[in-house]
């Protein structure tokens, strides 16, 4: 009974699957529009944050300062996109274990 449990304990510790780039047909074509899509989402940020930095601006400007707090949320929003869509490959491969030397 003992045994049969820790032979269950050591298989679900390391059931021994691991990633692959050879498991599916067309990964280099998804790969190629996940990267698009990164593209795109970039150049969304940087549209969101001028356009919200304009906001902000002429909230200010008008004393408007509910329309400034929104242009403030859209610069923090936007800016915070632009870096997590920037950084997606470091972070994905620091928590895939692949970024063990990244500090």
């Amino acid at each position: 009974m003992i045994a049969m449990r820790l032979r269950t304990a050591l298989l679900a510790a390391d059931p021994g699957v691991t990633p692959n780039n050879g498991g599916l047909p067309g990964l280099s074509v998804l790969k190629q529009i996940v990267g698009a899509l990164l593209t795109w989402g970039l150049v969304a940020c940087v549209a969101a944050l001028v356009v919200s930095v304009m906001i902000w601006a002429l909230g200010h400007h008008g004393g408007n300062y509910s329309q400034a707090t929104t242009g403030k949320t859209g610069v923090l929003v936007a800016s915070g996109g632009a870096l997590l869509i920037g950084g997606a490959n470091a972070i994905v491969a620091f928590f895939s274990g692949l970024g063990a030397g990244i500090h």
